[in-house]
């Protein structure tokens, strides 16, 4: 009776393996199709979300000049616009962006970082969703934003 149970068990191990060998192929996938879309038409304004209307509206109110906003959404990982501004000089440049920053806190969006405020001839804020830059007109020039981002500004076009 030892030698029944004995042969059983290389059969069973090989049952299982001819088991395993039949199972049926795995499918390949379905070739993908050409899509035919056409790719997005480039965008020169930013849709006007909540966030960008008050920054637009204070920016404003401080007497900025040249105000472009660039939508950045899928184009950026940074942020889904940028808005360029320029001030009269460096004293106006960093007024504009530290009143930015505190309208910001005041509305409910935190503490705003800004950065160049010591120099006032490039000052950015981080408003999250949206980065502002504020330039002096001569700096504003020489670093060209808006043509690094292929949006004709409002004094070149």
């Amino acid at each position: 009776m030892a030698k029944k149970s004995a042969a059983k068990k290389p059969n069973a191990a090989k049952n299982a393996a001819k088991k395993a060998s039949k199972k049926p192929p795995a499918k390949k996938p379905a070739a993908k199709k050409p899509s035919k879309t056409k790719a997005p038409a480039p965008r020169k304004q930013a849709a006007q979300t909540d966030l960008l209307k008050r920054i637009v509206a204070s920016l404003e109110d401080d007497k900025a000049e040249d105000i472009v906003t660039i939508d950045l959404a899928g184009r950026s990982s940074l942020c889904d616009a940028a808005v360029v501004a320029s001030g009269r000089s460096s004293r106006h440049v960093t007024a504009i962006a530290d009143h930015l920053a505190r309208r910001l806190k005041e509305e409910g969006y935190g503490t705003r970082p800004v950065s160049g405020g010591a120099q006032g001839d490039w000052v950015l804020v981080d408003a999250g969703d949206v980065i502002v830059h504020v330039f002096r007109p001569e700096v504003r020039d020489y670093y060209d934003l808006e043509g690094m981002w292929a949006v004709a500004s409002p004094g070149k076009g």
